[in-house]
């Protein structure tokens, strides 16, 4: 059962990621939402077995479950409901202003982009000096 769930985990990773790779903006709030699933998963089957609840006497010792996980999904599960709240209004609002969900580069980043690329093509071009030695 472990082993199922740990790979459950996995895919919800997977694909997660693979939709956050994406150019709409409601495919990256999937695989935000998938990512935040599969943490929780991850975090429940980290915690082992379910077992007897941590409120027993002393004749529990041993045989009762981990608390900590269950509270570490839930603070997860907390988190991923504000950022993907955060998400959805920031799309909802492209959308007005748009009418398109797609994420356009940045005009920045197509510079960095170009200046990067006269770069390494400055660096490959051999120098004076070389041409003087040859």
């Amino acid at each position: 059962m472990i082993v199922s769930l740990a790979v459950l985990a996995g895919v919800l990773y997977a694909c997660g990621v693979y939709l956050l790779l994406q150019r709409t903006l409601t495919r990256i709030i999937i695989g935000l939402v998938l990512l935040g699933h599969g943490a929780n998963v991850l975090l429940l089957v980290a915690g082992g077995r379910s077992a007897a609840a941590p409120f027993g006497g002393a004749e529990l010792i041993g045989r009762v479950s981990d608390p900590l996980p269950q509270a570490l999904a839930l603070t997860a599960m907390v988190i991923t409901f504000g950022v993907t709240a955060l998400l959805l209004t920031l799309a909802y609002r492209s959308w007005q202003l748009t009418a398109n969900d797609e994420v356009e580069d940045d005009i920045e980043d197509r510079r960095l982009a170009r200046r990067a690329e006269r770069a390494s093509e400055a660096d490959e071009s051999p120098s004076a000096a070389d041409e003087v030695l040859a």
